[in-house]
């Protein structure tokens, strides 16, 4: 029995911030105590308390927005394996659940346990002895500057498989796959394969998307230039600097938790991303 949710949603849409009060009203109406994300005080007048997204700890979460919104709330809140209702406010929502005006309904079925649970895998990234945050799209290593070339060492287990010459690297999860390194030429990897994505940013050397394990160790040695970029789900980023350049992805042990209904992966793909043109 859910009794607690949190709400994020885009800050630049006024349609967004619209749904967000309604919703909010809505949600208290239920008996539910609801937390608003803080990022929104002042732009969405709501009466309910105003909470960072990184001290939301809510029973479910629900998210008005696209990709980036559910990535952001996905990096940041405390719990990892809290549940998200996504509702899409994007221009392609390939994560996204329901359509605005299915929002309530989506809701009254969720407090009814009128819904599945789908898993998503996730990355657990290091640089250097240095934990950063798990990553639920991808991992981008390149040089931060545009067109500067990105000379690394890629190890399986430890073991050296390749050397690439790009202006950059995109590791991906399977929920990734239909991200940035889809845009960059790799294949979409079906939600039910146990795998995660290698795939190059402009190479140098021929060099294609390597699909690797996801109970494998595989580490990025940064030969050149003396510094690096690494950027985890579009939104956490770091500038790297140091005498060894290292960054180690392997399976985390957590994972992200989307409610779902009818719709699946391949419901997604059709109608959200290889037939859906740009709006």
């Amino acid at each position: 029995m859910f009794k607690s949710v949190g709400l994020v949603a885009r800050f630049d849409q006024k349609p967004a911030l619209k749904l967000t009060e309604e919703l909010a009203e809505f949600l208290t109406e239920k008996g539910l105590m609801v937390c608003v994300e803080d990022s929104l005080e002042g732009k969405v007048a709501c009466k309910q308390g105003f909470v960072p997204l990184a001290e939301m700890k809510t029973d479910f979460i629900i998210t008005i927005g696209g990709d980036g919104t559910i990535l952001r709330a996905a990096i940041t809140i405390p719990k990892p394996d809290t549940p998200l209702l996504t509702v899409n406010m994007g221009v392609r929502g390939f994560l996204t659940e329901v359509e605005p005006q299915d929002v309530y309904e989506a809701i009254e079925r969720t407090l009814k346990g009128d819904y599945k649970i789908e898993k998503s895998t996730k990355m657990a990234v290091s640089a250097g002895k240095e934990e950063l945050p798990d990553a639920l799209n991808d991992v981008v290593i390149s040089t931060g500057e545009p067109s500067k070339i990105l000379y690394s060492e890629i190890c399986k287990n430890g073991k050296p498989i390749l050397k690439c010459q790009a202006d950059g690297l995109i590791m991906g999860t399977q929920t990734g796959s239909t991200g940035y390194s889809l845009s960059a030429g790799g294949p979409v990897i079906d939600g039910e394969v146990d795998a995660f994505v290698l795939t190059p940013i402009c190479s140098l050397t021929v060099f294609h998307s390597l699909i690797l394990p996801t109970d494998a160790t595989i580490t990025f040695n940064v030969l050149r230039p003396e510094k690096m970029l690494v950027l985890i789900d579009g939104n956490y980023r770091k500038t790297i600097a140091t005498d060894k350049l290292t960054v180690t992805v392997t399976k985390s042990k957590h994972v992200t938790a989307f409610i779902r209904f009818e719709s699946n992966f391949y419901d997604r793909l059709r109608n959200r991303l290889l037939f859906k043109g740009t709006e």
